[in-house]
């Protein structure tokens, strides 16, 4: 009898096991590109809000967004099937046995395991933080039944450890969902026939969805989350270089000219006039003074290139030019903008984590930048995966840093002062002008001449002082060809504002200099020898 029992409470316990344990994730379908949308319901935005993934409405307006690195649709057949989509997963989703019953407020420090929650009662709040734990099972969904409203306090939080994700978390409400200021909130939202709110600091990582009711965001950031099995971005093919990639300054027919003292890892030169003002100790690179068989070539290769890019079909369009930047985040793909651009404060490229992807930027018409722009790159986006296609002259501001190749099509490029370029400019037509920058052009080949000597050449070079590799990561090596110079010779190292960082004696021909504690950027150095300076130029960490 015993054993009897025992082998029923065994069966018992392994058909409650998975029903404990596992949840089954519904079938988004199109609504999966969505961050914001509503079957029925017009979607608005007040404030600067930052939306990665498409938004839109089957029936309703659309108002008050700036630049969405989404596609917008209205009305049209990507929201009718957005809209039938969205019903299944809501079918699902409301058919799906709970397993595990809660009563508001939801959060209080609380940690909950994958499953699905049922809350009955007319209202729903979230306070503080709730923590879903997939007790590492990346594949462990987390689905919320509400059976009323919910609502957030200020500053309450999702949080997801040990392998949950963004994209498995499912919050189906039978009622108003509304976020108050500061919350974090992870997983996809489905309101059925009611709105949705969210409100200025608010977070959301995965997507706001309503069956039937309006959408409403003020300054925002929202993004659809990345896993379970959604593609990973790539963005398109990179173009062939060619002998471009040896510059950092090139134009195929207008003169090159700086003032000011400027620091330059790449080629510098043009085509058709004139390349002046540069100082050759401060260029880790071949000076093309006047044009010559290598700048032929590039100004061939050149054309290429804008070909290239200005013929590959995008895949989203930013639609307020005027307004690009903003803390803007772009993620891998071809973007357009079709009219003069200017770009205030910050962009930021998102590759993911996946560093070979590329972003290119098409822009029909100028582009100028604010004084302190800046394009960050951030999750392992790379400078030499960036592409600016520019039919207009191009103007970075004062202070700007920039990253990525520009390829500026019929239009003069000036390079204010303390500009940092981490990438090359470029242009088919127009004079190039730099002042007191900085600009090193990413992954230069060995082939390009005088950048990066390598080591077996470096005693039959004519220079006085070598450092190879430049750029560097762990550590670079010194190499002074004339042992007369070496008398206590001193190697000052400062970084950009001027504060020394590295300070030591040389006193050998050849000296390898770990640099392993730099940081990536950019540095000068001096070498001083009998009270003189012997040699000074420019350094890359890499």
């Amino acid at each position: 009898m015993k054993t009897k029992l025992l082998e029923a409470l065994t069966i018992v316990i392994l058909l409650l096991i998975p029903m404990l344990n596992y949840a089954q994730a519904p079938t988004l379908g199109t609504a999966s590109e969505f961050v914001l949308f509503s079957s029925d319901g017009a979607v608005g935005n007040s404030g600067i809000s930052q939306l990665t993934g498409n938004v839109g409405t089957n029936n309703g307006a659309i108002t008050g967004f700036g630049n969405v690195n989404g596609v917008m649709h209205n009305a049209d057949g990507a929201s009718a099937q957005c809209k039938d989509d969205l019903l299944i997963a809501y079918n699902q989703l409301n058919s799906t046995i709970p397993n595990f019953f809660l009563a508001s407020p939801l959060g209080n420090g609380d940690i909950l395991i994958a499953g699905v929650y049922s809350i009955p009662g007319a209202a729903t709040t979230l306070n503080l933080d709730l923590t879903l734990d997939a007790q590492g099972d990346a594949n462990a969904v987390f689905i919320f039944q509400i059976d009323g409203t919910l609502s957030t306090n200020a500053d309450s939080k999702i949080k997801l450890i040990n392998g949950a994700q963004a994209c498995n978390v499912f919050w189906k409400v039978e009622g108003l969902v509304n976020m108050a200021s500061g919350t974090t909130m992870r997983g996809t939202i489905i309101a059925n026939n009611s709105a949705i709110n969210m409100n200025t600091g608010d977070t959301l990582e995965g997507r706001a969805l309503s069956t039937n009711g309006a959408i409403t965001v003020d300054g925002v950031l929202a993004y659809t989350p990345s896993g379970c099995g959604s593609p990973i971005l790539t963005g398109p093919a990179a173009p062939e270089l060619a002998s471009t990639e040896c510059y950092a300054l090139f134009s195929s027919d207008g003169p090159v000219t700086n003032a000011g003292i400027t620091y330059i890892t790449g080629d510098v030169g043009t085509n058709v006039g004139l390349t002046t003002g540069f100082d050759p100790l401060f260029v880790t690179g071949t000076i093309h003074l006047i044009p010559d068989t290598y700048t032929a070539q590039c100004a061939a290769d050149l054309f290429n290139v804008y070909t290239y890019l200005n013929t590959l079909p995008y895949d989203i369009e930013l639609l307020y030019p005027a307004q690009f930047g903003n803390n803007l985040v772009l993620t891998p793909h071809t973007y357009l903008m079709n009219a003069a651009t200017t770009f205030t404060d910050t962009v930021y490229l998102n590759a993911q984590g996946n560093a070979d992807a590329v972003f290119v930027i098409q822009i029909y018409g100028a582009l100028s930048t604010s004084t302190y722009s800046k394009v960050l790159l951030i999750n392992e986006t790379q400078a030499k995966n960036v592409y600016w296609k520019i039919d207009g002259a191009v103007s970075i501001n004062d202070y700007s840093e920039f990253k990525g190749t520009i390829v500026c099509n019929n239009g003069e490029i000036n390079l204010s002062t303390g500009a940092i370029l981490d990438g090359r400019a470029l242009t088919t037509t127009g004079a190039l002008s730099t002042n007191a920058i900085n600009a090193v052009a990413p992954t230069i080949p060995s082939d390009c001449g005088t950048v990066g000597i390598p080591s077996n050449n470096a005693a039959k070079t004519n220079e006085a002082v070598l450092f190879y590799p430049n750029p560097f990561s762990t550590y670079t090596t010194i190499t002074i060809n004339d042992a007369s110079q070496i008398n206590k010779t001193e190697l000052r190292i400062y970084n950009i504002l001027g504060k020394v960082v590295i300070n030591t004696t040389i006193t050998k021909t050849t000296t390898t200099l770990k640099t392993i504690n730099l940081p990536s950027g950019i540095y000068f150095y001096k070498m001083i020898s009998n009270n003189r300076i012997i040699r000074s130029g420019k350094l890359i960490s890499q």
